[in-house]
């Protein structure tokens, strides 16, 4: 399975994964069961993470990022996914980045985006409330506006980053008479904010160590000039316009996961015996394994093409969400039957088939439902 090489990499990109697998080895996966017992990554981590690199790779470098392009940032995802590190979520600090470079005035990104890089500042994105998935254009957190602030009133749910996150981009309702045009994205700094609390991690399927909580706000006031860009009723055109790159990553992610489970599922038949041979020796382990690696490889072709495109600037919506579906549901297929082949073993926690396998699950759910993804698509055919 070596005999294939994405065609954006480059000599810079290898060696920035040398580099990045040798962190991810170090530094997170001692880390990885206490991560998941505590239901969150340490703060400290991500500060490990800003001094090496990880953090904005693809942000320019007057805002204190490396200056590089997407794939840069897609290689800090591959690695944490072959590490079966899930509980660090730099995706979300990225899509806040590039809201930021997109929209955010002058002033937003200088205060803001240095400090993201270097994991001084750990950012969420508040999107989902408790009765409000993907129909964001009915959310009913409230910011009215009072003097030269907002009165921030709602709940969130569900949000990654939530417990560690010292900034969220909030998606609020500044004009509650509209749907789509009263919604705007407010930056929320929270540390000794009045008003504000989060709950404990939620205690979900998968993804344990990744501290996904609920936000609550009750009166918290957050100054005019925090709205991103500087105005209202953008929030919805803003988050629309960069879900794409999100729903890349997923797909990316996806990916990756898949790979993993398919190298670490070969590695585990070619040593386990059953009936006085190997597992590898038996057809259908390898009629299996041919065909989930057949389908992994599918997939990256398929997610380097659109890799290929972000970076060049054209890939289009639809495309994404193509890769989004198609990814997450292909990987979910290949994990499991890598799970079955390493039969009883694959159920146990202490080997990460099984975690790849309740991690990956979500990768249907968020980021817009599966068939979400769907309903976007057919409106391009």
């Amino acid at each position: 399975m070596h005999d294939y090489s994405s065609p954006w990499l480059t000599a810079e990109h290898t060696l920035f994964r040398d580099n990045v697998r040798r962190f991810v080895e170090s530094e997170f996966v001692p880390q990885r069961e206490r991560w998941t017992d505590q239901g969150h990554s340490d703060p400290a981590a991500w500060r490990r993470a800003g001094e090496t690199g990880l953090l904005c790779p693809d942000v320019p470098t007057e805002y204190g990022g490396g200056g590089a392009d997407f794939g840069f940032d897609a290689i800090v995802y591959e690695e944490l996914s072959r590490a079966c590190v899930s509980g660090f979520g730099c995706a979300i600090q990225s899509i806040v980045a590039h809201y930021l470079l997109a929209y955010a005035t002058e002033a937003q990104k200088q205060k803001y985006l240095p400090r993201m890089a270097t994991g001084d500042i750990i950012t969420a994105i508040a999107m989902t409330e408790p009765g409000t998935g993907s129909d964001l254009q009915a959310v009913k957190t409230r910011a009215l506006r009072s003097g030269d602030h907002y009165v921030v009133n709602g709940s969130k749910t569900f949000i990654t980053n939530g417990y560690n996150a010292n900034l969220i981009v909030l998606v609020c309702k500044t004009n509650p008479a509209e749907r789509a045009k009263g919604i705007s994205l407010l930056l929320v700094e929270t540390d000794g904010l009045e008003g504000f609390r989060r709950g404990q991690p939620l205690k979900k399927i998968g993804m344990k160590a990744q501290d996904t909580c609920e936000l609550f706000f009750d009166d918290v006031r957050v100054p005019v000039e925090n709205i991103i860009g500087g105005q209202e009723g953008q929030g919805f055109f803003q988050l629309m316009s960069q879900l794409g790159r999100e729903r890349l990553m997923i797909g990316l992610q996806s990916v990756a996961a898949m790979e993993s489970a398919v190298r670490l599922t070969t590695e585990y038949v070619k040593t386990r015996e059953a009936f006085g041979q190997k597992l590898f020796a038996l057809q259908n382990t390898r009629f299996t394994l041919v065909e989930c690696a057949t389908e992994a490889r599918i997939a990256r072709v398929f997610v380097d093409d659109c890799i290929t495109r972000l970076i060049a600037g054209t890939l289009d919506s639809a495309t994404a969400s193509m890769a989004k579906y198609w990814c997450s549901e292909r990987a979910q297929e290949a994990i499991h039957r890598c799970l079955q082949l390493h039969g009883g073993y694959g159920y146990m926690l202490d080997y990460p088939i099984a975690h790849y396998f309740a991690d990956n699950r979500v990768s249907m759910i968020y980021g817009g439902s599966n068939e979400i993804m769907k309903e976007l698509i057919s409106r391009s055919l």
